[in-house]
């Protein structure tokens, strides 16, 4: 049987750890948690559970995701958020693979629950996830929207969902929109890129109607059209600032 080591990064995660490390109970024989100094209740929570529990800088997502690979004890590795946990089902599967003896490459859905909510639309549903791997052949790459790049192998499909337990209040989800629309334009003005009035404006109109409508986000009630909305809002964010970084540059 392979062993599987799951890897964990916090940042005052004290409303999810818990039930990330619970759910993993029975398919972790190593668990690794890098913890970027949170000011709440993780680090207390963590020492309850076997985890080798480091803290460390933050450097960003992908380096600091590639720091915790390298502190794990096995080379196959299951990579969750501490906002994210085992379904039954996904349990279950992960158990079946490690019967097998098989060290190959894994995905499964994502099932997110915003505001008590499961969203099943909205371009949030399946949101196939890579996250068990070789560390030897896989690497974080990106800045803002982390990817896991395989150097080999086809990615297997196994049953079950990560539940992801995303935002509690919408109060929440707005700060974070915000807080990576200025990520992204700050992306696209290192790129070169610049936003045309039409993109400002209508960009958001056709990102709402995608997700709400072409999506089937209306499906979901309240709280998909929430989901559908903010996101229209942070695309228009994203490029009002993108605008303001370029016109501050021409000025300078």
């Amino acid at each position: 049987m392979p062993q599987l080591s799951v890897v964990i990064i916090t940042f005052n995660e004290e409303k999810n750890i818990a039930r990330c490390l619970e759910s993993i109970r029975e398919v972790a024989d190593d668990v690794v948690v890098v913890d970027s100094f949170s000011r709440d209740k993780t680090q207390a929570i963590c020492e309850q559970y076997k985890v080798n529990f480091i803290q460390r800088k933050w450097e960003g997502y992908s380096a600091t995701k590639n720091f915790a690979n390298a502190q794990a004890k096995f080379d196959w590795i299951l990579s969750l958020d501490a906002d994210e946990a085992l379904s039954d089902e996904l349990k279950k599967s992960i158990l079946e693979i490690k019967k097998q003896d098989v060290q190959k490459v894994y995905k499964f859905n994502r099932l997110t629950n915003y505001c008590g909510e499961w969203i099943k639309h909205c371009g949030w549903y399946p949101d196939t996830k890579i996250r068990i791997f070789d560390r030897r052949t896989a690497q974080w790459e990106g800045t803002i929207h982390e990817k896991l790049v395989i150097n080999e192998g086809e990615p297997q499909q196994l049953k079950g969902d990560c539940l992801h337990y995303s935002y509690y209040t919408i109060e929440e989800h707005y700060r974070q929109s915000d807080k990576f629309s200025s990520l992204s334009a700050e992306s696209l003005y290192a790129k070169g890129k610049n936003a045309s009035a039409i993109k400002l404006y209508l960009s958001p109109l056709v990102k709402f109607f995608n997700t709400f409508v072409l999506k089937l986000g209306f499906l979901d009630g309240n709280a998909g059209y929430t989901v559908c909305k903010i996101m229209a809002s942070s695309t228009y964010r994203k490029y009002a600032k993108l605008r303001m970084l370029n016109d501050k540059n021409k000025v300078s």
